[in-house]
């Protein structure tokens, strides 16, 4: 595994690679990995000849008061576990490198940006946006990989890359999870141990919502205030619980059939989100 810092020396050696007919993947990460990335990586050294991962915590996609400062940072345990898996090139650029002085540009992905996690993270997706963007055009990889745990997340990359004809083909994978249904994320380093037990129930909602939908259940606003409900009695702090349309994350209608449920609840000071996504099958 190469470690490269500048965009020039990451161009620089993958422009032989290009010249002798490989394939490129890559996997943007902010770090502080754990299976979920790591599988992630496994996908794409499986669909590709060559593999590029990046690390860098992304600045414009933190809002004021959010955990910029303090999000975990784990480079090297990180370069460790990424050569165990044999990636060939680990891009781990400063912030000054991806985002240089005066620098002014930024992408926003308009009907999308400003749903769900987008109402209480102003500007979040923007921050996605912008950095996804540039990492497609530094790396300009064939294949891109992402985790379904941020369903909305991808929902945009795939509306950025179609809009804007970058040629890289979006693949995802299913969420990996805990034993107890909790989705793998880095901020789950947070959590106290009586948290931790707690945190399930927000998977458990929403697998027990889609299972009320797939019997018939038609009153999504009734169901949506229900689950609200009962996460603020578990002792979570909802900030969404959401029955939308897969391809607008708009709100469904008893006539759409291909269906997700979004959420995102606190716990203690750690966000979570989480969501499901099935097919109703016609009646």
């Amino acid at each position: 595994m190469s470690t490269v810092t500048t965009i020039e020396a990451l161009r620089d050696t993958l422009k032989p690679l290009r010249k002798a007919g490989y394939s490129v993947a890559f996997v943007p990460t902010m770090g502080n990995l754990h299976d979920g990335h790591l599988q992630l990586v496994k996908k794409a050294k499986e669909c590709a000849d060559k593999v590029v991962v990046s690390l860098f915590v992304n600045p414009t996609q933190f809002g004021v008061g959010e955990d910029f400062d303090h999000y975990p940072r784990t480079e090297s345990e990180d370069a460790k576990k990424l050569d165990t898996i044999g990636i060939d090139l680990l891009f781990l650029p400063s912030v000054s490198e991806i985002y240089p002085e005066n620098h002014r540009t930024s992408i926003s992905v308009s009907g999308l940006s400003d749903l769900h996690c987008g109402k209480t993270r102003v500007g979040h997706f923007d921050g996605v946006a912008t950095i996804v963007c540039k990492l497609f055009n530094i790396v300009q990889p064939d294949l891109a990989f992402f985790g379904e745990k941020d369903f909305q997340q991808l929902t945009i990359i795939r509306a950025l890359v179609r809009d804007l004809n970058i040629p890289v083909e979006i693949r995802s994978i299913e969420t990996v999870r805990e034993a107890d249904g909790l989705a793998m994320s880095s901020r789950n380093g947070y959590l106290s141990a009586e948290e931790r037990l707690a945190a399930p129930v927000l998977y458990r909602s929403l697998c027990q919502a889609r299972d009320r939908i797939l019997a018939g259940e038609q009153n999504y606003p009734a169901l949506e205030k229900r689950f609200m409900l009962s996460l603020r009695e578990a002792g979570l702090q909802p900030e969404y619980f959401s029955v939308c349309r897969q391809s607008s994350l708009m709100p469904a209608g008893a006539d759409d059939m291909e269906l997700v449920i979004l959420a995102a609840a606190r716990l203690g000071k750690t966000r979570l989100i989480d969501n499901v996504y099935f097919s109703k099958t016609p009646l």
